[in-house]
């Protein structure tokens, strides 16, 4: 069984473009999603991958199974997705470990997240000056949840904080 480690940040400025590769377009959907398992199907580049992950186990871990599926598979899997998000992932080596920072496109448009994934809960990240306020764990920046509640639905915080917070 595979573990997914990760912590997730919204991004404050293009800092991490110095460092950025080229990136790859990402289109992704769920099947399934809910407070059990996630079910997400995506095409990467010219790679696509069935997905089940389970819910977290009180930390940041939580149990990830990727499997490798035809593309053409992954496109019809797609079209019965509905909402799919659209995003460019790209890496950028910080600290000794690989960042991957998702500029988001579509419905989802003006939305930048980093994340990283690591070996152990506890392990110590050194952050990156570009990396804004931690969002790990906070279910409105989980793609599942883009997928359904799209970013240009969203508002401002109270206060016009540009922190980004949902519309009720």
């Amino acid at each position: 069984m595979g573990i997914e480690i990760e912590r997730k940040f919204l991004v404050r400025d293009d800092g991490w473009r110095i460092a950025a590769d080229e990136g790859v377009a990402c289109r992704q959907g769920y099947l399934a999603s809910g407070e059990g398992a996630t079910v997400r199907v995506r095409i990467m580049g010219k790679e696509a991958f069935l997905t089940i992950k389970g819910p977290s186990t009180g930390g940041l871990a939580r149990p990830e199974f990727e499997y490798p599926i035809p593309v053409a598979d992954a496109q019809a899997l797609l079209d019965l997705c509905g909402n799919v998000v659209e995003k460019t992932r790209h890496r950028v080596l910080h600290g000794g470990l690989t960042w991957e920072v998702d500029l988001f496109a579509g419905d989802n448009t003006g939305l930048v997240l980093a994340e990283v994934e690591l070996e152990a809960e506890a392990q110590a990240v050194e952050l990156p000056e570009w990396a804004g306020p931690e969002v790990t764990g906070d279910v409105r920046y989980y793609n599942a949840y883009l997928a359904r509640h799209p970013f240009i639905l969203w508002g401002r915080a109270p206060g016009g904080s540009t922190t980004p917070w949902p519309r009720q």
